[in-house]
């Protein structure tokens, strides 16, 4: 299960990132995705909002990646592994299908059926995840969208209630 600290290189413990610390750097130090040089990054990366669930974007040293607030409240990656088939949830906000995982102190959304993948990592506690997927859909959307999430009652041929 990924954490925000995995990703934020700082030996910092995560409650000192999300809760905040007195000496906080003005560029935040993120680990790249593999994929972050593919160019549908670029144009997700163009298109993110100066704001996110009222926190202010941060300039990060790596490529394709972006945080809001500070101490970072909200951090992304493009070019993450492409989820497959899971058993996580799935949820689709407003047309951009996530596949949120639930971490001791934050949690991961990373979208589904779209290549490269984008992820976002936050503190559900100090975010709502309703607000960061709604605020940050129409960048992700910049990427094309090849497969949807789909329940199992999607796939099975169910009676109809009668």
């Amino acid at each position: 299960m990924p954490s925000l600290t995995r990703f934020l290189r700082s030996a910092v413990p995560l409650a000192a990132v999300l809760a905040g610390t007195a000496a906080c750097a003005p560029v935040v130090d993120v680990d790249p995705a593999a994929d972050a040089q593919n160019p549908a990054c670029a144009e997700v990366m163009v298109a993110l909002p100066p704001e996110v669930a009222e926190h202010s974007q941060r300039e990060t040293n790596s490529q394709a990646t972006s945080a809001w607030g500070d101490p970072s409240k909200v951090v992304l990656r493009c070019g993450v592994e492409v989820p497959g088939p899971t058993t996580d949830a799935c949820v689709s906000v407003n047309d951009i299908d996530w596949v949120l995982s639930e971490g001791d102190t934050a949690w991961t959304a990373t979208t589904y059926g779209r290549e490269p993948a984008v992820e976002v990592l936050f503190d559900p506690e100090q975010v709502a995840s309703s607000t960061v997927l709604v605020q940050l859909g129409d960048p992700v959307s910049k990427i094309d969208q090849t497969r949807k999430c789909i329940s199992i009652s999607d796939q099975l041929d169910l009676p109809a209630d009668g």
